[in-house]
């Protein structure tokens, strides 16, 4: 296994919102806080500690699946009852997309617009695993809107979900084949607004061989057409 991580403020937010984790060879989150003031970076940091401490605690004793959904459901509630204890954080949340890797298969759990990415190196195929959580998105499903229409649309950013924004909370998660040569793709929409999914692919197939200067060259791209959010990215490679 290679790991690598990358996070960046971007080139017009202030401060970095995002937080993440990083713990090879089994955990890997990114989370997207939104929020006033310093609310989203209370609720993603909030979020990534507390599944983090829980997966820990619990590794071996819960399957995958389940060690992550309650994580999430812990940290929903954890940021939910921070935001009643102090008016500046009213409604904050963040989005969480957290992976648990064991052996050959890759468990996911899933909340917002960030995103999990499988690319197939000996398909040469890219498939997105989670769905965004985004009134866009449920348009999307609907036929209503195009993917290419969605990816310009200037409501893309308007979630339908997040961590923490309220007492109750749905969560995606699933399971797929971990497969020599695959790539996991991590990353925030500070990523996915700005490259879209056929570049991407072409990123990571074309930098296969040097996934640190690939994690690198996506960020640069991202910020070189704009930059307007928080950029964080995990790209995870099962070797050959």
């Amino acid at each position: 296994m290679l790991a690598f991580v990358k996070s960046d403020t971007g080139m017009v937010r202030r401060k970095n919102e995002d937080s993440y984790v990083f713990k090879p060879p089994h955990l890997f989150v990114v989370a997207d806080g939104m929020g006033g003031h310093l609310a989203g970076e209370i609720a993603s940091d909030l979020a990534v500690h507390c599944i983090t401490d829980y997966v820990e605690k619990h590794t071996g004793e819960k399957k995958p699946d389940v060690m992550l959904t309650e994580a999430i459901y812990l940290a929903n509630r954890i940021i939910y009852e921070k935001s009643l204890q102090h008016s500046d954080y009213t409604g904050m949340g963040t989005t969480v997309s957290a992976v648990y890797l064991e052996m050959n298969e890759i468990y996911w759990g899933h909340v917002g617009d960030s995103r999990i990415y499988l690319f197939e190196k000996n398909k040469d195929n890219l498939l997105q695993l989670t769905a965004d959580h985004s009134l866009v998105w449920e348009l999307v499903e609907r036929g209503e809107l195009s993917r290419e229409e969605a990816d310009n649309h200037p409501r893309r950013n308007v979630l339908t979900r997040a961590v923490g924004t309220g007492e109750n909370i749905s969560i995606d998660t699933g399971v797929v084949l971990w497969k020599p040569g695959d790539v996991l793709f991590l990353c925030t929409d500070g990523l996915s607004n700005m490259i879209d999914e056929p570049e991407l692919l072409c990123y990571l197939k074309e930098g296969y061989d040097d996934g640190a200067a690939t994690i690198e060259r996506l960020v640069a791209k991202a910020n070189a057409v704009g930059g307007y959010d928080n950029i964080t990215a995990i790209m995870v490679q099962n070797e050959d």
